[in-house]
């Protein structure tokens, strides 16, 4: 199973690339996980709302044009549910089950599009607390990582 994180941005920190490429090389072959950038809308000085809107459209039509219409999408939402580390584990062990390959979305500065949330199969809620997009990339990378050592009883959760 391939999971594609689509996420809005780029240019990212060595920190967050290496957080990021630690947790995808301990996956296995068979949970493959891939990341795709796509470039941030034009917001300008002001950040005029109507400026913000165009950028969050222009960055969710990006989005969807890197999701196959066969993926089962997640989307990456604060309005969404909130899992524990064992929910996610139940969660991935039910997508490895369905032979689809995933997409998880993370939005640009002002969240996703709202046919971007429209098209998601599942809104997932990592916290409720707003936190940096660099940061969501290796949080979500680790915790991918742990649901799958839950699965395959690796020490690695405890």
């Amino acid at each position: 199973m391939k999971i594609r994180i689509v996420a809005a941005g780029g240019k990212m920190p060595a920190w967050v690339q290496e957080g990021y490429n630690e947790y995808a090389k301990r996956l296995p072959r068979e949970l493959t996980l891939e990341m795709v950038e796509v470039p941030l809308g034009n917001r300008g000085q002001k950040n005029s709302a109507a400026l913000v809107e165009k950028a969050r459209q222009k960055e969710g039509e990006a989005m969807l044009a890197a999701i196959n219409s066969r993926d089962h999408v997640v989307a990456l939402e604060v309005k969404g549910k909130p899992w524990s580390t064992e929910q996610l584990s139940r969660e991935l062990s039910g997508w490895q089950m369905s032979g689809d390959n995933m997409c998880l979305l993370i939005g640009g500065p002002d969240g996703l599009s709202a046919d971007c949330v429209a098209r998601a199969n599942q809104k997932w809620s990592l916290s409720p607390l707003t936190l940096p997009h660099p940061l969501v990339r290796v949080l979500l990378a680790e915790q991918l990582y742990r649901a799958w050592t839950l699965l395959a009883g690796h020490p690695y959760h405890k």
